[in-house]
């Protein structure tokens, strides 16, 4: 069956994004302590992936995918806290285009996309020639996303979606642009749909059942969920809203949903 699969994909996508928001939210001398119990339990979560490698179950795709959801939330903490972003803590300057916008740009993230794409190796090592790929899958699909998705706000679409951005981050806002459309976008949403379809076609191509089947409908339905926040970023619609009732600062959470 492929709707259980899906269920656990959209459950695990919004508990974790939900989860993340929450923390956030927090004051800001909780942070230390939540990135340290999140590391805990992240580095738990790739040990986990190491023991269930040669799980060739259901199960063992279902604890893959959630244990890759786990270490990805806790790599979103560390940079919407603010401890693993970049070189680059400034606003983009007012003359800055081309090379010299982007060398800037790319300063404010580099030490994250490093660390996401460090652990991302770490995944396929732990895993290495093992049958169970459903947590180094899940992570780099969640990495060619967060990508996909870092280049369009670059390039510039017509709803930002910077909402969730703490205070101590808003200086990112200013390497984004307001734009109708870019050229990008739309080879972000086929690349996603894409992916989409070849893990469906994958997982009907599975024995019923299996965990290649499962691995291959959780991976499909995350590509689903990137299609989707990828449209959030030029529908007229605040996927911010999603997130109000997720936030522990009410003041945060009204400035969400009016700016």
């Amino acid at each position: 069956m492929t709707l259980p699969p899906l269920l656990f994909a959209l459950l695990m996508w919004f508990i974790g994004t939900a989860a993340v928001v929450w923390l956030d939210s927090r004051p800001a001398h909780t942070f230390r302590t939540s990135l340290i119990l999140a590391g805990t339990v992240a580095i738990a979560a790739i040990g986990l992936v190491w023991a269930k490698a040669g799980d060739t179950s259901a199960s063992g795709a279902y604890v893959g995918f959630g244990a890759a959801i786990v270490i990805w939330g806790w790599h979103e903490m560390s940079f919407l806290m603010g401890h693993v972003a970049g070189p680059n803590r400034a606003e983009c300057p007012s003359d800055a285009v081309g090379w010299a916008r982007f060398k800037a740009a790319t300063a404010t993230v580099i030490h994250h996309e490093l660390a996401i794409a460090a652990t991302a190796i770490l995944l396929f090592a732990v895993t290495w020639g093992q049958p169970n790929q459903a947590a180094p899958l899940t992570f780099l699909l969640l990495f060619v996303l967060r990508v996909s998705a870092k280049f369009n706000l670059y390039l510039g679409v017509p709803n930002l979606s910077d909402e969730v951005f703490p205070a101590h981050l808003t200086y990112l806002k200013s390497y984004f642009r307001t734009r109708r459309m870019n050229a990008l976008f739309p080879f972000s949403i086929l690349l996603s749909s894409g992916i989409a379809v070849w893990a469906w076609t994958a997982a009907e191509a599975a024995p019923a059942g299996s965990g290649a089947s499962a691995s291959a409908t959780l991976l499909a339905g995350l590509a689903v969920l990137g299609v989707v926040e990828h449209l959030f970023l030029v529908l007229p619609l605040r996927d911010a809203k999603m997130w109000r009732w997720a936030s522990s600062s009410t003041r945060a959470a009204k400035a969400a949903i009016t700016d």
